[in-house]
């Protein structure tokens, strides 16, 4: 009877020590598209009048002066808690292509200009003396998601996103490009600091 009553004892202590908290999860809002750009089929760049003159394309073989394919722009959005990336299709199954690259401004709720990258294939690309910081890998196709717009997003609230497709010889086109807002990922780290 003793050993019976210590081993309650010891099992409801145990019991207490080792007791998980249930917390209720609410299930992560579906994620969110904008079409930031429409697909412009393959044009051949010597057709393309529109340029970009306040930039330069760091090339020795074509010309300099980058000609304009297509542009698009989101409305304003929150990026609070969320994971902002390209993909090709509203889905965000598909990934993209474009033929040299993407300008891609963030721009204030004022429309002023907060940051540019370029993500495509150039060897660089300049604005004044400045050169242009690029996203992603050096390439004309993308993965789904491969292009991840987190690093610029820091400390940013709402926010829309510009972006021109660019092109400097050959031919210029973009497929569809859509941004993707899902609600953020945390890793193992964060959760165990809460």
């Amino acid at each position: 009877m003793r050993t019976a009553l210590i081993e309650a004892v010891l099992l409801a202590a145990l019991g207490f020590t080792g007791c998980v908290r249930r917390v209720e999860t609410l299930p992560a809002a579906p994620p969110r598209a904008l079409q930031l750009l429409a697909e412009a089929p393959e044009k051949d760049t010597a057709q393309l009048t529109t340029l970009r003159m306040d930039l330069e394309f760091d090339t020795r073989d074509f010309d300099r002066t980058p000609h304009v394919v297509a542009t698009g722009e989101t409305p304003l959005f929150d990026v609070t808690g969320m994971d902002v990336k390209l993909y090709g299709d509203a889905q965000a199954t598909q990934g993209f292509s474009v033929d040299n690259c993407l300008l891609l401004e963030l721009l204030a709720a004022s429309g002023q200009v907060l940051t540019r990258v370029v993500v495509g294939f150039t060897d660089g690309l300049l604005s004044g003396s400045e050169r242009l910081d690029s996203l992603g890998p050096r390439s004309f196709t993308f993965e789904p998601g491969e292009v991840n717009l987190a690093p610029l997003l820091v400390d940013q609230a709402a926010v829309r996103l510009r972006a021109t497709v660019l092109d400097y010889g050959g031919v210029g086109k973009v497929s569809n490009v859509y941004v993707v807002l899902s609600a953020a990922q945390r890793s193992a780290d964060e959760l165990r600091a809460q």
